[in-house]
């Protein structure tokens, strides 16, 4: 059990409004919807997605770098890897697994024969949207292990979109539809006070010192 008494400490060392901006972001995150890049080549294109999660209250944004393995740009994703919890993965396999067991379906943002379109996507079901490379798309085995393919309707000339832009235009539909809904949503108490403890941790430069002085003088 998280120690509330410190918590309320730690947050004293904020200034009002920072306390308020927390508590209104964290109110709006969810863990019910989540994010999978899979070896995405170019670098402020999983960063963007970072943003979009952070924007739209996805909290946890999982990363598969089986083939390339790089930083997260901060300046395109402009700060949201501090707010927005990174999963980073070796293979696709362990990342699959690893969100199966989580109770997530794996939804495949990919055309195929058994298709959905955004607007009849079903959001009942705790979901991992997947995005794949920039030209070869998703791999076959994120394909093969899908349990559902979810697509934007396009009427133009162009055929397909950047992945950032899929992912801000899928997480906007599905979060909207999200809140409106009857769905239990919305982070756990305790995954609520760990964030608290989380961000106030990266805002407070004094943190560690202010925990030990606060330990040593309430024992």
């Amino acid at each position: 059990m998280s120690d509330l008494k410190l918590l309320e400490h730690l947050e004293s060392y904020l200034t009002e409004n920072r306390r308020a901006r927390f508590e209104k972001v964290l109110a709006q995150r969810t863990k019910y919807f989540t994010v999978a890049t899979e070896d995405v080549y170019q670098l402020h294109n999983t960063s963007a997605v970072i943003r979009s999660c952070d924007v739209f209250g996805i909290q946890e944004v999982n990363i598969v770098e089986e083939v390339n393995s790089k930083r997260i740009d901060r300046e395109i994703a402009m700060g949201a890897q501090k707010w927005v919890d990174l999963n980073r993965y070796h293979t696709t396999k362990s990342c699959i697994e690893d969100l199966k067991s989580k109770g997530y379906q794996i939804v495949a943002t990919s055309p195929h024969a058994e298709d959905c379109d955004l607007i009849d996507f079903d959001i009942t079901k705790r979901s991992c949207f997947f995005f794949g490379r920039e030209t070869e798309g998703l791999s076959q085995q994120v394909l093969d292990q899908a349990d559902c393919f979810l697509k934007i309707p396009m009427v133009g000339f162009t055929e397909s979109l950047n992945i950032s832009v899929s992912a801000a235009i899928i997480l906007q539909h599905v979060t909207s539809w999200l809140r409106k809904s009857d769905i239990n949503w919305r982070l756990t108490e305790e995954e609520y006070i760990e964030k608290r403890f989380d961000w106030i941790k990266k805002t407070l430069k004094d943190y560690d010192a202010i925990v030990e002085r606060y330990y040593t003088n309430n024992n």
